[in-house]
């Protein structure tokens, strides 16, 4: 019986991710803001994920739709068209 309690919770740990996504906090929200019209965009689904921010769908004066992701001290770590 202890064995398998064991092997339950060791599934049950590495089943759940590491970083939970969550909605942004609105101070998080207004920093991403900044740094997206910075890049020249605006708007998009902002989260956070896996330990980063990610923003997909902002639009930007290209006229084009990109997705950012920012690390957890707000610094750009990759900027993709949208697909």
């Amino acid at each position: 019986m202890r064995c398998f309690l064991a092997a339950l919770a060791m599934a049950a740990l590495t089943a759940s991710p590491a970083f939970a996504d969550r909605p942004v906090t609105d101070e998080e929200r207004a920093k991403l803001v900044v740094l997206l019209e910075g890049e020249g965009c605006t708007g998009g689904e902002m989260e956070f994920d896996d330990g980063k921010y990610e923003v997909d769908d902002a639009r930007c004066a290209d006229g084009r739709d990109w997705d950012f992701e920012f690390d957890r001290d707000f610094r750009l770590i990759s900027k993709e068209e949208d697909d």
